[in-house]
């Protein structure tokens, strides 16, 4: 069988999507090896073919009698894990994702204000290291760094618990 040809344009990851919604591990295999062999992937197509390879895994386990679903926290928890596996950010990194819709919400001004004393703390550590550094780093980014470690918060952030 000749591989299909594909750009996002096409939007076919749409239809990969809907698969991935009801995937369990009877359907996953035969579901990767499609996203693999049947499709030449753009820049853009690889990716949507990865992370839903990858969700597709993750719900078919879910689904599976030894897992018998998964809450909302748990959801949450196995996102940041897929995060923290694939390895693109350091251990030990402080990383946040922030819901833009949380603006409609007043209960949640602290998410656009503040950061977390430890947070601010482990900063200051990175930005010292990083001064230490000789010759790293543009002449910006080393004032920004070394005003860190003066104990300026950037960026008119407050430091406080959330």
């Amino acid at each position: 069988m000749e591989k299909q040809t594909i750009t996002e344009e096409s939007e076919i990851h749409k239809e990969w999507a809907k698969e991935v919604a009801e995937m369990t591990m009877e359907k996953l295999l035969e579901f990767i090896r499609k996203l693999t062999n049947d499709y030449n992937h753009d820049y853009g197509t690889v990716c949507h073919a990865v992370a839903c390879a990858a969700i597709a895994a993750a719900k078919a386990v879910m689904r599976t009698d030894a897992c018998n679903g998964i809450t909302g926290f748990q959801a949450g928890a196995i996102q940041w894990e897929i995060i923290k596996l694939w390895g693109l950010y350091p251990e030990g990194s402080n990383l946040r994702m922030i819901d833009y819709n949380d603006l409609l919400y007043p209960q949640y001004w602290y998410k656009f204000k503040a950061i977390k004393p430890s947070v601010w703390e482990e900063t200051k550590k990175k930005a010292k290291k990083l001064l230490a550094v000789e010759n790293y780093g543009s002449e910006l980014v080393r004032k920004h760094w070394q005003s860190i470690v003066n104990d300026v918060v950037p960026f008119g952030l407050l430091v406080e618990e959330s």
